[in-house]
């Protein structure tokens, strides 16, 4: 038997070197298919749910032709259970980088069609790569999440990916934005990622959200509920307050993504982009006289009133269902982002709560991470009584609030536009816990309490020895109201710089923002804060 040993490859010629066009063509084959997946029935099945796919919800994200993809074949090493004979291109996960509205903004988008967007080791190693661009490059990071959890097949592999997302994620806060779009199911510990990010957006019928989904939930508590009504869209926006945005579909919901970055800085050593205004700066808020019944106990809606003043009558309220007691919106004031954060007195009187109090502080924190001046309208009963909210911590979780202001180094503005009594007022940005400039409507009323309820604490006596109790009430309360709630009491002892013209509230603020556009305040040095759980 004869043998015969292989001859060496020969070295290449640099001819054979030049990509010519069968390797040009194969190129164009394996991007393709890295776009189009493994199983053409795959696209067909996606938009069948009312679902676009990773490839199209990028498109609608980014200014047209501008995403440059990372990593587009990437392939898993895993074996086991089949998975060495399936290792599609992509591995279920699209990353990358484009812009929007010409500013440069980093994407991932987790691909149903492969693996049901479940996370392995390559598809975590991708995320975890742009992550790190993001903040490298400091841009904004978008997810588009639309994935099943962890790859059970990759096994421990799969959770420690989803270690180093929470770990970026926590690295990247107050540094980059962070926003998460919810467009399919997210369950287990893969929820944790969109709820370390700054906002959440999803959509309903197609989005869900749960630690343990509604089969582990009818095991163990015996309760029966759907996956919309566990953890769907409007579960989220209006009863947990996980999502701060819901919309009906993809397209509306991506377009408010793009709307949102495009108030806000690329991170956190940026100001916010101006952009050409034509509401002229000195607009005369005429109706401003009549939103506001001078009755303090009569309802009135404060976005009427934001709409009022604000550049061309347009904000985007975060958390709009959830809390309405308290309002918190991003604005702009001469073209310049701003965020408000008001009380709303057409929902539980305006007052502040446990969930009120948490939504504002994660707002006004939000806002002083990335250099978002804030605005403040007062128009504060007190905070809510009641057994539930005292056992339920209203104390400390209050305290986040008042918290987050007092940390705030951004310009502040406070404008007391009626009521504000007693510690309520405090925590709504008053003069004593930082605010630059506090400014006062003449319809305004500050004080421990209203003077119904002060007149019957301070004049208890009198009232009860009177003839006429119910006269003598009446006495009291204008007595108090004369003597401590009048409109130029706190102006007089230097807590309100100024009493102004109602419909002078566009122009006022807007000369005070531009003279504190260059406000320098440094906290303490100290590795971080410990606020109040």
């Amino acid at each position: 038997m004869t043998t015969t040993t292989p001859s060496p490859t020969p070295t290449p010629s640099p001819s054979t070197l030049t990509t010519g066009p069968d390797r040009l063509g194969e190129l164009a084959g394996l991007k393709e298919l890295a776009r189009n997946g493994p199983d053409p029935k795959a696209t067909e099945r996606q938009h069948a749910k009312g679902k676009l796919t990773a490839h199209e919800r990028i498109e609608l994200l980014l200014d047209k032709g501008s995403f440059a993809e990372v990593e587009p074949l990437r392939r898993h090493r895993a074996t086991g259970f089949g998975l060495e004979h399936r290792k599609p291109y992509s591995d279920g996960v699209v990353t990358g980088w484009g812009t929007v509205e010409g500013r440069t903004v980093f994407v991932y988008a987790h691909d149903f069609r492969i693996f049901g967007g479940a996370l392995g080791e390559a598809h975590a190693m991708k995320i975890h790569k742009v992550m790190d661009m993001a903040i490298a490059a400091g841009a904004p990071l978008v997810s588009l999440n639309d994935g099943a959890g962890a790859r059970i097949q990759e096994g421990v592999s799969a959770l420690a990916g989803y270690g180093g997302i929470f770990q970026r994620n926590t690295k990247a806060s107050g540094v980059i934005p962070q926003i998460s779009v919810m467009l399919g199911p997210c369950a287990g510990g893969a929820a944790y990622s969109p709820a370390l990010t700054d906002f959440v957006f999803m959509v309903r019928d197609i989005s869900q959200m749960f630690i343990t989904g509604p089969d582990v939930v009818k095991a163990v508590t015996g309760e029966e509920i759907s996956q919309n009504g566990l953890g769907g869209a409007d579960a989220h926006a209006q009863t947990s307050g996980v999502a701060h945005f819901a919309y009906d579909d993809e397209e509306t919901c991506i377009a408010e993504v793009r709307y949102l970055l495009s108030m806000l800085p690329s991170n956190n050593r940026e100001l916010p982009p101006a952009v050409p205004n034509q509401d002229p700066a000195d607009r005369s808020g005429e109706a401003l006289l009549d939103l506001v019944p001078d009755d303090a106990n009569r309802s009135y809606d404060i976005r009427s009133v934001i709409e009022e003043f604000v550049d061309d009558g347009e904000h985007m309220e975060v958390h709009a269902t959830w809390a309405p007691n308290l309002v918190c919106t991003l604005a702009r004031l001469d073209g310049h982002t701003v965020g408000v954060v008001a009380n709303q007195p057409s929902a539980m009187a305006g007052v502040l709560d446990i969930k009120a109090s948490e939504k504002g502080a994660r707002f006004v924190q939000f806002c002083d991470s990335f250099n978002i001046p804030l605005v403040t309208l007062v128009d504060v009963p007190g905070f809510l009584p009641g057994v539930d909210q005292e056992h339920d911590g209203i104390i400390r979780r209050g305290a986040k609030l008042l918290y987050a202001y007092c940390n705030a180094t951004v310009p502040r503005i406070s404008v007391v536009l009626r009521k504000a009594y007693g510690g309520a007022y405090i925590v709504m940005d008053s003069r004593s816990i930082g605010a630059d400039i506090a400014l006062a409507w003449p319809s305004n009323e500050i004080a421990v309490m209203g003077a119904e309820g002060a007149a019957n604490v301070v004049f208890r006596r009198e009232i009860a020895a009177a003839e006429d109790p119910e006269a003598m009430r009446a006495q009291k309360i204008e007595e108090y109201k004369t003597e401590l709630v009048h409109p130029y009491y706190a102006a007089e002892r230097g807590l309100v710089d100024d009493v102004i013209d109602p419909r002078e509230t566009r122009a006022v603020l807007i000369r005070s923002l531009s003279m504190l556009i260059a406000k320098d305040c440094d906290l303490p040095r100290r590795k971080h804060g410990n606020p109040p759980q």
